[in-house]
């Protein structure tokens, strides 16, 4: 019996991990703790998942209490993203398994502690990229295996956030770079290690350019300069064009998301201790970019452009992967409840250098991020899968090179330079995953 402890429990936590451990894989794992530094989120836990009334609970300096109470294999950690390094190196130092949400860590400096701390521990590290067990995304890295493209030379990427899955990310914690890393980081990262995986190349440089376009005090569609306005309680949301776009009441739609609950964004702001996630997206304490436009050169010679935008009217992605032998292209659309026309089915269209274009049409399963979710899953609480004929599962490195990505991207926008990765991971740049 893989024995469990869970640090943070968010909506993350209780959707990815809490119900699948409790109701497909309870025969071989038990939830033995839990921690969070609010009580009230102890009892809403408890109140949606019965079978964890008895589970002990602590505070975050009560870790290594319950370490030595409760006697876990594993930690799982799903809480703020700059509290992540805490829990990872404390699960290390008790040679523990640990299962962390990306992103890994909020800088490269705690990214290499990561690694540091690892090659000293009989633990390891797991960051839970759903995003490679998409199955058009496994397809894509099975094609460059099978040497469609044969050297990948180049990748474009151009990623879309629609403006209520962006807007959320100014509504909560994630707006300030000191919770987040910014989004770089706790979005890109997901992207950023996708592209790692499918080329399988290391990154060497990266450059770029940020800006804040949307959100913040200079928004252009900021009713007015109030500061310090919560969406549940501001007069001014009717003149808001972010929040009637989405406000169920007033449409009458029903959205759906993976990380937020669509009804209840007003309701937990009366849940949680000192948490907001209604606060006003046009806040002056906003200090994080919502547009990237990046270049990132690789060991072996391949490019990456990518971009990220997060107030768009649809959400998804284009990518296209360039290679000696040929070219991938494929475009995802993603969620249908919020897109406002109707969505083509997604395809993967290979070009030969020389010959005939294919389509490839992708066998579908259900779950969070296209369906990456349960097969992650899976691998987390069953094993990994012996039949798949490549390795998926991240480590500690694959997080560490994302994180270093993130914010050399954060940071060029900042100091108009290019940033080495080795530069930002200079101390564990020789450590092996």
């Amino acid at each position: 019996m893989n024995r469990i402890i869970i640090c943070g429990l968010s909506n993350r936590a209780m959707g990815m991990f809490i119900d699948p451990i409790l109701t497909s894989f309870s025969h071989n794992n038990q939830i033995v703790g839990l921690l969070d530094p609010d009580s009230r989120r102890f009892e809403l836990t408890k109140e949606s998942f019965p079978q964890l009334h008895s589970i002990p609970t602590y505070s975050p300096e009560q870790f290594q209490q319950m370490v030595e109470e409760t006697h876990p294999d594993t930690v799982i950690v799903a809480s703020r993203d700059n509290t992540h390094i805490d829990y990872i190196l404390k699960g290390l130092e008790n040679h523990l398994t640990v299962i962390t949400e990306k992103p890994m860590v909020t800088t490269a400096n705690d990214a290499r502690r990561v690694m540091e701390a690892e090659k000293n521990s009989n633990g390891k590290v797991i960051v839970t990229f759903n995003y490679r067990y998409n199955p058009f995304h496994r397809k894509i890295k099975e094609m460059i295996l099978d040497g469609k493209l044969g050297r990948v030379t180049s990748v474009d990427l151009n990623w879309y956030v629609d403006t209520y899955h962006g807007a959320s990310y100014f509504k909560r914690w994630n707006r300030n770079r000191e919770s987040s890393g910014g989004l770089s980081i706790h979005k890109s990262t997901h992207h950023f290690d996708l592209v790692n995986w499918w080329i399988d190349q290391k990154p060497e440089q990266v450059f770029a350019f940020g800006a804040l376009n949307y959100y913040g005090k200079n928004g252009e569609l900021n009713p007015s300069p109030t500061d310090h306005r919560f969406c549940s309680t501001c007069d001014e949301k009717h003149q808001c064009q972010y929040y009637m776009r989405w406000s169920n009441r007033r449409n009458n739609i029903s959205v759906k998301d993976d990380h937020i609950k669509a009804d209840s964004i007003e309701k937990s702001a009366q849940n949680y201790t000192d948490y907001r996630p209604d606060s006003c997206i046009f806040d002056h304490e906003i200090d994080i970019e919502d547009t990237y436009a990046v270049t990132v050169k690789y060991e072996q010679g391949a490019f990456l452009n990518y971009s990220v935008n997060f107030s768009l009217p649809y959400e998804g992605y284009r990518l296209a992967i360039n290679g000696t032998k040929g070219r991938i292209e494929t475009q995802e659309f993603d969620e249908p409840s919020r897109v406002p026309f109707p969505i083509p089915e997604q395809t993967i269209e290979y070009y030969p250098l020389f010959g005939s274009k294919e389509v490839i049409h992708v066998l579908l399963n259900e779950g969070g991020h296209g369906g990456g979710d349960p097969l992650l899953q899976e691998d987390l609480f069953l094993g990994v899968d012996p039949t798949r004929p490549f390795p998926i599962l991240a480590g500690a490195e694959a997080g560490a090179y994302s994180i270093a990505m993130g914010e050399g991207v954060w940071r060029s926008s900042k100091e108009n330079r290019p940033f080495r990765i080795d530069e930002l991971l200079r101390e564990s740049s020789h450590v092996s995953s």
